[in-house]
Parts: structure tokens; C-alpha cells; sequence
């Protein structure tokens, strides 16, 4: 949690709603038209920090921590993208937030996709920041994606990584995050409050159980109605130098779901857009909600 003088500093306040049965902690500042950002993983709302203080002018900003990660409650399952997508329904409801702007970054974009397919017309629009949908991840899976992707298996397989992991959190974070960032020094930056995250109790677990879903879950629900399309608009920003860009083209992978697209890549940018190039990130969130 961003500490009470941070807070300050920025005027960021932290909070907590009741929603779908979870305690979910957030981080909120601005006023305006409700602008939500969700985290993926090994990251938290933290992970956010950057951009909060630059939208806070334009938009109401929230920033939930995601279901089993950060200070939200750490259930022992639902951690399938329908699940988690129902969490932050419902906190938007507890909250009053209508017309909802939803950016996601990583698995916050999956969970803004699923969220999107499901309740066509709540949203009033959405960003994903550096992911793709898994299933066409998987469809052009090569040998060299697959060195950077080692995660995806290991952290999938049932008990062992907690086990493992748990006597190294640090170690594990740092060998994970180093390849997806362009500038390593940024990673350094964040990885002590990543590391005091995820050795909270459950958050290990909490977070190996969305890939666990990957394989299993999440594709049955995709299966229930493959044609499905987000019928809002969809902006795509994603980073070409340690990010889905390096490997993909991106908006041909979002085309088929996401009828009204746009985007672009950064070059000299990792996965994680919203750390290390924030400025220009949010010049692509504010610039896409006046469309």
C-alpha cells in the first residue's frame, strides 16, 4: 500500500468496498467521468502510481487491487476472468461508477475484455495496455515467445510454486520482470513494494491461480460463445521492446474481438507501459476518451 505521505503528496487516497463477496482495497483520486485501472500480475495498484497524479485532472480514477492480490481478500478460488470481471462490476456498483472508462494493463486487460464481452453497452470504453487475447497468445506460440513465457506453465502447475518460491519471493520476481522491461532501472524502482506484496499471505497462491484459469477456466467460458464481440470502442497501447509488440501484431490479434480499434506501440518500451513510459500512456487514455 502506497504509504500516508505518498498519499499525500499526490493526493491519492486509499479505500475499500464490499463487492461480489470480497473486501477489495483501491487506490482513488480526481474528479470527473469514472476512469477505472486494473493491474495485472506480479503487480498491484502500485503498479499505477505514475499515472494517477496525470489523469486525476480529467477523470475520477480508481484502481482496484484484484481479487487474491495486493491488500484485496484473497479467496481460495475465483480467479477465472468471468469471476474476477463480476469483482469489479460489482465494486462499480458499490461505488456509484457508471459509464465506466476501463483500462487494464496484463491480466487487467483480460479481465476488461471479458468484462466488455459480457455486459455489451455498460462500459463506456475500453484500453488494454501490452496483452492479447490468450487463446491467439497460444496460436502463435513460437520457441522464442515461449522463453519469455516460461511463467505461464510454471506457474500453473497445482501447489509446487508456492512451495518454491515462498523461500525466494525476491529472487523469483527479479528473473520474471527483468525480461519485460526495456529499462531494468525502472523495475528496481518497484520491486521491493512487488516482493512485500506477494509475500502477504495467500498472495502467491492468489496469484498462480489466475493461470491456472488460463488453462482451464477461461477457455470453457471463451467456448460458450466464440463469436462474441466488445461492442465499444477499443484502444490498444502496448510497448515494443520487452512488451507484446517484440513478439505479436497486436491489434490483428484484438481485430477479431474488438470491431472498433485502434492503437499504437512505444518503442523503448517493456510490458509494463504504465511504469515505464506513463506520460505517454496517458496521453493515449486521455486522448482516446475525447474520441
Amino acid at each position: 500500500m502506497i504509504g500516508p505521505g505518498r498519499l499525500i503528496r499526490l493526493n491519492i487516497e486509499n479505500g475499500t468496498v464490499n463487492a461480489n463477496g470480497l473486501s477489495l482495497h483501491y487506490l482513488t483520486c480526481g474528479e470527473g467521468a469514472p476512469l477505472v485501472l486494473l493491474h495485472g500480475w506480479p503487480q498491484t495498484s502500485y503498479s499505477w502510481r505514475k499515472l494517477l497524479p496525470i489523469l486525476a485532472p480529467h477523470y475520477r480514477c480508481v484502481a482496484p487491487d484484484l481479487r487474491g492480490l495486493g491488500e484485496s481478500d484473497k479467496p481460495a478460488d475465483g480467479y477465472d476472468m468471468r469471476t474476477v470481471a463480476n469483482d469489479i462490476h460489482a465494486m462499480c456498483e458499490a461505488m456509484g461508477l457508471e459509464n465506466v472508462y476501463l483500462v487494464g494493463a496484463d491480466w487487467g486487460g483480460l479481465v476488461a475484455r471479458r468484462f466488455a464481452l459480457d455486459r455489451p453497452g455498460v462500459l463506456d470504453r475500453v484500453c488494454i495496455v501490452d496483452i492479447v487475447p490468450h487463446d491467439q497468445i497460444f496460436a502463435n506460440f513460437t520457441p522464442a515467445y515461449a522463453r519469455r513465457a516460461w511463467h505461464y506453465f510454471f506457474n500453473a502447475v497445482p501447489d509446487m510454486p508456492e512451495q518454491l518460491v515462498a523461500h525466494d519471493i525476491a529472487l523469483f520476481l527479479k528473473t520474471m520482470l527483468q525480461q519485460k522491461y526495456h529499462d531494468t532501472a525502472i523495475m528496481t524502482e518497484a520491486i521491493d513494494e512487488y516482493v512485500r506484496a506477494y509475500s502477504k499471505p495467500g498472495a502467491l497462491r492468489g496469484g498462480f491461480a489466475y493461470y491456472k484459469a488460463m488453462f482451464d477456466e477461461n477457455p470453457s467460458i471463451d467456448a460458450e460463445n466464440p463469436a462474441a464481440q466488445i461492442i465499444e470502442p477499443v484502444h490498444c497501447v502496448w510497448g515494443n521492446s520487452g512488451g507484446m509488440g517484440e513478439s505479436f501484431d497486436v491489434l490483428d490479434m484484438w481485430a477479431s474481438v474488438a470491431p472498433i480499434l485502434s492503437g499504437r506501440g512505444l518503442d523503448e518500451c517493456g510490458h509494463y507501459v504504465h511504469e515505464e513510459q506513463p506520460n505517454e500512456l496517458a496521453k493515449e487514455i486521455i486522448a482516446f476518451g475525447k474520441r
